[in-house]
């Protein structure tokens, strides 16, 4: 069973929502990091997303 969806307590730059999405996909967190700066270059609510990410994705136990 993959992990669950969640905010870790380590390897967190900001908010820990980068390394969150890595650690359940199974990913780099600095792959996933540099893949939302480079999305943050196009037009869309990106932004916005990662703050609802970082209000609604409950912290590591």
């Amino acid at each position: 069973m993959s992990p669950r969806l969640a905010r870790p307590r380590h390897n967190r730059v900001i908010a820990g929502v980068c390394a969150g999405i890595a650690q359940r996909f199974g990913l780099s967190a600095w792959t996933v990091r540099l893949i939302f700066l480079a999305s943050c270059l196009l037009p869309g609510p990106q932004f916005l997303i990662y703050l609802a990410l970082w209000l609604l994705l409950p912290q590591e136990p």
